[in-house]
């Protein structure tokens, strides 16, 4: 039988030719001395630069590296859940294809999802908006107001007390990742909303920690993107309330 890995790192990628290879060469360089097995899968998400090859050429060279090559863009949503369904460790995390957030921060989070900090967490997210986060370089003012209004909106309606919910590098369990993904409707820039939303429902507990968050003035994130995830706010809000996702009773 196939040993499990401890470590899943799932990275969605779309038209990443020239950002990725710095971010494989700083994950491998911080999971090779690791004293744990690991995985890391890239999703190309049909991308129409060549993503898939510049992955492809890092397979001899990064351990553990696996493509997992979409020829038809899907979206976000679609290509992180089947990510995080085709992983196989105790522990997926999904991070940005722009290293953002570096993957040593993973190891600020193993004492939370372990229980060895008092509490055991079955999902540990990233976030910028906590005590100890740090931002470099600080992101435009319009950002953060942009940011700050939609995260009240988030919490008022699927998850008070969560202060960022959009940081992209979130860990669930095993166990959550295969109850909570196979549920989820949203294709787009939604999925960490609806994830959450789903493992809270469940049940489950989730543990913010502060990140280093590394803005890159390149980011392909429109504005556009903002209204986008505050419809698909409304849209889970509703579901839940429905039960369209069939969770009632769950866990």
């Amino acid at each position: 039988m196939e040993k499990q890995p401890y470590l899943s790192v799932v990275i969605p990628a779309y038209n990443e030719a020239q950002r990725i290879p710095v971010t494989l060469v700083d994950i491998d360089k911080h999971l090779r001395g690791a004293d744990f097995d690991y995985e890391i899968l890239v999703i190309n998400d049909g991308s129409k630069d060549n993503t898939a090859e510049v992955v492809k050429n890092f397979e001899p060279i990064v351990a553990n590296l696996r493509l997992v090559d979409n020829k038809v863009n899907q979206g976000k949503g679609k290509v992180v859940r089947q990510g995080m369904l085709e992983a196989k460790g105790k522990f997926r995390l999904f991070t940005d294809a722009d290293n953002s957030t570096s993957i040593d921060h993973f190891f600020k989070m193993i004492p939370y999802l372990e229980g060895t900090e008092g509490t055991k967490y079955d999902v540990v997210i990233g976030s910028r908006d906590v005590k100890g986060s740090k931002l470099v370089p600080p992101q435009p003012f319009y950002r953060r107001a942009l940011g700050n209004v939609g995260n009240l909106i988030i919490q008022m309606f699927l998850l008070p007390g969560l202060w960022d919910t959009q940081c992209g590098f979130k860990c669930f369990s095993a166990e959550v990742a295969e109850r909570v993904f196979p549920f989820m409707k949203i294709n787009r820039w939604a999925i960490d909303i609806e994830a959450l939303s789903l493992a809270k429902t469940m049940g489950y507990k989730i543990k913010e920690i502060p990140v280093t968050w590394v803005n890159d003035t390149r980011s392909t994130v429109k504005g556009s993107a903002y209204i986008g995830v505050l419809r698909d706010v409304l849209k889970i809000r509703f579901w839940l309330w429905t039960d369209a996702y069939k969770i009632r009773g769950s866990k």
